[in-house]
């Protein structure tokens, strides 16, 4: 196959055997983990706008909404969200409902526990590629799998200064291709086990330094890991950067415009091989917080 029919399928295969990845993974737990649903005490909504690998001809862009809240006077919360990813002839949409349970403990520390149930749109335009062999089986015909039913789990421990968990979003293998000519990357949906971690330091009055990480493992995928580091300063700005081992890094930036709106922004630079085929990867974030308690003081909270 030619090259850039080759760096699609790279690309193909990163994204059909893990759900999509995010620099801000740290403000969107309620895509990977059920469990983070209502962790906070207000309406909380997103948006997350990222475009991978740009300049690449069909790169990955990821969009995502998300929303949750508690409910009130009760220890249940619920999430809702839409993702739509697109890699190279590949699109797919998700569309989850998330429900959470919540167990207090002494010094503010809650154990949630969380489950997420909803659906997968799959579409993938395999006959519209050309490659050397035009008989070549594999891509003889599209993929549509419009109804991929699919549920998960999650565990989330937090207060106001840390928080740990462990999540499978997805625990059904669906099968994605019909045909009788199976490819591997593409052949079925995969399970995805996250476990995620995060530390708010005071460094002073006016400065705060959070390290996180996100471990996700896939079977027969190389473990990812990503380390994250920011610095808040008056609770307004953070500033920071991330490591994604093996694959690249970047730095990032958030600021809390009002009480009720926060923007960030990302920028990533690949260290592997096809760093020399794109200029990098942008990712915007723009949250929405309503208070639904009014008058009422909120404890602070940094994830």
């Amino acid at each position: 196959m030619v090259l850039g029919l080759g760096m699609i399928f790279c690309a193909l295969e990163s994204s059909a055997q893990q759900d999509p990845m995010y620099t801000q993974y740290m403000d969107n737990l309620i895509i990977i983990n059920p469990a983070y649903a209502g962790s906070k005490d207000l309406l909380d909504l997103m948006i997350v706008s990222r475009n991978q690998w740009v300049s690449m001809p069909n790169a990955p862009v990821s969009r995502t909404f998300s929303m949750h809240s508690p409910i009130r006077d009760s220890k249940m919360g619920l999430g809702f969200s839409v993702l739509n990813d697109r890699v190279g002839p590949i699109k797919q949409t998700g569309v989850y409902l998330d429900y959470s349970y919540k167990l207090y403990f002494g010094n503010m520390q809650t154990l949630a526990l969380g489950m997420k149930g909803g659906v997968n749109f799959y579409d993938a335009s395999l006959a519209s590629l050309t490659t050397n062999d035009p008989n070549d089986p594999v891509f003889a015909s599209d993929i549509n799998q419009n109804f991929l039913p699919n549920m998960g789990v999650g565990a989330f421990f937090y207060t106001n200064k840390y928080y740990a968990g462990l999540s499978m979003p997805k625990l059904i293998e669906n099968k994605i291709n019909p045909n009788s000519v199976a490819v591997e990357n593409i052949s079925r949906e995969q399970i995805n086990v996250f476990i995620m971690g995060g530390y708010v330091f005071d460094v002073n009055r006016i400065v705060k330094f959070k390290p996180s990480i996100l471990l996700k493992y896939v079977k027969n995928v190389p473990l990812s890991v990503d380390l994250g580091s920011t610095f808040l300063f008056y609770d307004r700005l953070w500033l920071g950067g991330i490591f994604r081992v093996g694959d690249s890094f970047g730095g990032m930036f958030q600021i809390q415009a009002t009480d009720q709106i926060k923007i960030g922004y990302s920028y990533e630079l690949p260290i592997n091989q096809l760093g020399a085929y794109n200029n990098g990867t942008h990712e915007i974030m723009v949250s929405f917080n309503f208070n639904l308690s009014p008058g009422r003081v909120r404890s602070p909270r940094y994830f």
